[in-house]
């Protein structure tokens, strides 16, 4: 202890201060020395030891520990400093932010240590990262606290007249809880004429008062004698107690009982039952009648040794009367009396040993737990620090700890009784977020006994996992001119992590082509998706973007969606007619011979729609004429016959109005206005008249067709076929016509090639061009879309006007017909 912590004493103490200030100087100097020294000695070992008076007020400092053991005060708090006791009360605590030891508790020594020559009090000072630990040792000193105490109030004795002189008579011993100095030091007795008050010694070196007769006792003269003892401690100042003396004075009781011997020694073990019988104390007295009667008891017994162990009077047999425990007291050392019926009494000093049974189990303390630990945290962690010690000795004492089996954990022990919770292996919080450890520990007894304690580890997460989405890509389809803020589709990802690192945000990804990424918008929390403009399915067929999602962790990680979007085709294309060509103020005339027959092909409304599907289907009908019943159209292929043959009332020129109409839902239409000339002396051509008399035959041929369709349509292996014949024919544009006769579509109308181009440049697998057949196709062109400009068209139409008739001979010698084919398919590449 240093000066300082002298000077601490002797305010919480004044009358230390006295105390300190009577000792010689060459004493002072010699014991600071010897303190310093052992201060020294004992932090070059780890350890440190302080001495300190017992009963300090609370927060008083006892050293400084930071200094004595040389450790950096900033160090305590970031290396969790702390210390912890073994098996006692936490009395004294740290204050990190000085680095000194404080008392938290009443430190009473006679509670602590009883009689015990050296009271110590071990504790350890624990600095985690790396994991250090220093002994710490308390020396607690008495001070005078408490005064001497008789075991009664009043002592009785009965002495015979004819008792001799100098007889002595043995006297309970005052008990004074303190230590050496400030215990019982003398005893003084009140004036009188017949006693003396002298110290006898016990074997043990314990002082107790004799009463000594002085003078010869006078039965007829004086009954009773009141003397008053005072026992006096050696404490300053000094602190006293009194019992009463009480003293009969009868007739002759010559003989004191005598123990068989004067220590006897027993033993018991730990944890024995009630009522067990220790050893049997046995004293004699020559005296007969009630002088020979002998009465046994303890001279002095503390409280709590009182309810364990019992005498009984008559008999002398000492016997357990509550719980043993060696870990309280190994030994007990007892003052027996027995004193006969007249007063006589002799003294005997029983020592009993507690023998040590394996009655405690180990005890695991945690002092240190991570209740979280990271997925990431590399093997050598520590997770947590575990004392385990036991209370037994020997062989009962020694203690194995292990954890569970299959973890990646480990204890390490580096400091005695201390075990570090370790990680051992890579943790995944995915795998598994959390341990329930069982710690076990075992000593070494027999049986053996066991402790178990469960650890709780949380694993807490890392962003180590990114997003995935449920599909790698997504195919969309849209409807051409919906609104803006139409929903599309909705994505969804997955993050296997947790909180904020499993939080997913979508956005469109930057590796998107900047003019698409503004087609669409995503919401950023649920991953839907929404247009942002109007689309045109006759300017963009399909566009491809990319999705983001991207978590919350730090740093993010992500991953990309592919979204496919295909733009379906509205009707909102109305047809337009490109033969015969229509303009303000002239309209090209056809002419037809005279004589033609019934049936005869005068010309033929050619017109296409920009949409696609079955909304370019389109169907003709004939809404005004000049003479009815003279012409007729045909449904779905505008070629325009005649129902009869001419009359002379017919007129010369007729005019027909043509209505086209398309096949959408909400139908759109374009009409023509067809002009005809009778020609007089004009051939009449046989190869407009075969579909006279094919009608019949058309109609047959539908019908086998729409048979046939069911019969493949049963069958699957061919459907299979079907569609990959279908597939490959949509690749181009085709026109169909049964014979050379019918007119054709000028190529002289069409871009040179039919190749589809998207914003994409790849060929799109959609409606856009797919071609398709109508009712009676057979008979008539193979329709057909293209995104071809209307005015272009109308443009190139003027060149069809001008001579059908010398076109319908040319596409019959030019165009090669499949013999018994009822589709033949020309290709335009």
């Amino acid at each position: 202890m240093y000066v300082s912590d002298l000077a601490i004493m002797s305010t919480v103490h004044p009358f230390l201060k006295e105390c300190l200030l009577m000792m010689h100087r060459l004493q002072l100097k010699w014991w600071l020395h010897f303190s310093f020294l052992s201060l020294l000695s004992a932090v070059s070992f780890g350890e440190v030891r302080y001495v300190l008076p017992e009963e300090m007020q609370r927060s008083s400092v006892i050293g400084n520990v930071a200094r004595d053991l040389g450790l950096e005060v900033k160090e305590l708090d970031a290396r969790r400093a702390r210390v912890v006791a073994e098996g006692t009360s936490q009395l004294c605590e740290l204050d990190t932010a000085s680095g000194n030891l404080l008392i938290s508790q009443r430190i009473d020594r006679e509670e602590l240590c009883a009689q015990a020559t050296a009271c110590i009090l071990q504790y350890q000072l624990l600095l985690e990262q790396p994991l250090r630990a220093f002994s710490i040792v308390l020396d607690i000193t008495d001070i005078n606290d408490n005064s001497p105490v008789f075991p009664t109030g009043e002592i009785k004795l009965d002495l015979v007249e004819s008792t001799v002189l100098g007889r002595r008579f043995p006297l309970e011993s005052a008990h004074d809880p303190d230590f050496g100095t400030n215990s019982v030091r003398e005893y003084t007795l009140s004036q009188n004429d017949n006693f003396a008050l002298e110290m006898g010694n016990q074997m043990n070196g314990n002082a107790y008062p004799e009463l000594v007769l002085k003078k010869a006792l006078d039965r007829e003269a004086q009954v009773e004698h009141v003397l008053k003892i005072n026992g006096i401690d050696g404490g300053n100042p000094a602190r006293s107690g009194t019992a009463s003396i009480l003293i009969r004075v009868l007739d002759a009781n010559d003989n004191v009982p005598v123990f068989s011997q004067r220590v006897f020694k027993a033993s018991v073990p730990e944890n024995s039952a009630i009522g067990t019988v220790i050893t049997t104390l046995q004293a004699t007295d020559l005296d007969e009648g009630v002088y020979g009667e002998i009465t046994y008891f303890f001279s002095h017994l503390s409280d709590k040794l009182g309810g364990v162990i019992e005498i009984d009077p008559l008999s002398g047999e000492v016997r357990v009367s509550g719980v043993i425990d060696y870990e309280e007291a190994s030994s007990h050392d007892l003052d027996v009396q027995a004193k006969d019926g007249g007063g006589q009494a002799s003294h005997c000093k029983l020592i009993i040993d507690v023998i040590d049974v394996n009655d405690n189990k180990p005890v695991i303390e945690i002092k240190s737990a991570s209740s979280n630990v990271a997925e990431d945290s590399k093997p050598g962690t520590m997770v947590a620090l575990i004392n385990i010690y036991d209370m037994d000795t020997g062989s009962s004492g020694r203690v194995t700890c292990t954890i569970s089996k299959n973890v990646p954990f480990k204890l390490v022990s580096e400091v005695k009784n201390y075990y570090m919770l370790v990680t051992d292996g890579i943790l995944d919080r995915e795998v598994q977020p959390e341990y329930n450890l069982t710690v076990t520990a075992t000593d070494a007894g027999s049986p053996p006994l066991t402790s178990v304690k469960v650890i709780p580890i949380v694993i807490s997460d890392i962003n180590d996992n990114p997003p995935t989405f449920m599909q790698s890509e997504y195919n969309a389809n849209i409807l051409e001119n919906q609104p803006v803020g139409t929903f599309v589709i909705k994505v969804k990802a997955e993050d296997v992590d947790d909180g904020s690192n499993a939080k997913i945000q979508y956005q469109i990804s930057k590796d998107t082509n900047s003019e698409v990424s503004s087609f669409l918008s995503i919401n950023s929390d649920t991953g839907e998706v929404f247009t942002s403009r109007l689309f045109d399915y006759e300017q963009s067929v399909y566009f491809q973007i990319k999705v983001t999602a991207r978590d919350g962790g730090g740093p993010s990680l992500s991953t990309t969606c592919i979204i496919n979007v295909f733009i379906k085709d509205q009707n909102d294309n109305a047809p337009v007619v490109l033969y015969p060509v229509q303009s303000s103020g002239y309209i090209a005339e056809d002419m037809v011979p005279a004589e033609a027959p019934r049936g005869y092909l005068v010309t033929k409304v050619v017109a296409v729609d920009a949409d696609s599907g079955h909304n370019a289907w389109l169907s003709y009908r004939i809404i005004k004429a000049t003479r009815p019943n003279v012409f007729m159209v045909d449904l779905h292929t505008g070629e325009i016959r005649t129902t009869r043959t001419f009359i002379e009332d017919d007129e010369p020129k007729h005019t027909i109005v043509v209505l086209v109409t398309d096949n959408g839902l909400e139908s759109l239409s374009a009409t023509a206005t067809v002009s005809i000339m009778l020609g007089d002396g004009l051939p009449v051509l046989s190869e407009l008249l075969e579909f006279a008399d094919e009608s019949q035959e058309s109609d047959n041929l539908t019908l086998y067709l729409i048979i046939a369709l069911s019969t493949v349509s049963s069958m699957f292996i061919l459907l299979i076929s079907g569609v990959f014949y279908f597939k490959l024919c949509r690749r181009g544009y085709v026109y169909r016509s049964t014979t050379a006769s019918l007119p054709v579509f000028p190529t002289t109308y069409c871009p040179s090639s039919f190749a589809d181009f998207s914003r994409c440049g790849t060929l799109l697998n959609d409606e856009r061009y797919d071609s398709f057949m109508t009712t009676g196709s057979w008979r008539g062109d193979f329709r057909f879309a293209s995104n071809t400009d209307t005015d272009t068209l109308k443009k190139r139409s003027a060149a069809y006007q001008k001579n059908t008739l010398r076109r319908l001979s040319a596409d019959r010698a030019t165009l090669k017909v499949r013999a018994g084919a009822p589709h033949p398919c020309y290709v335009i590449k």
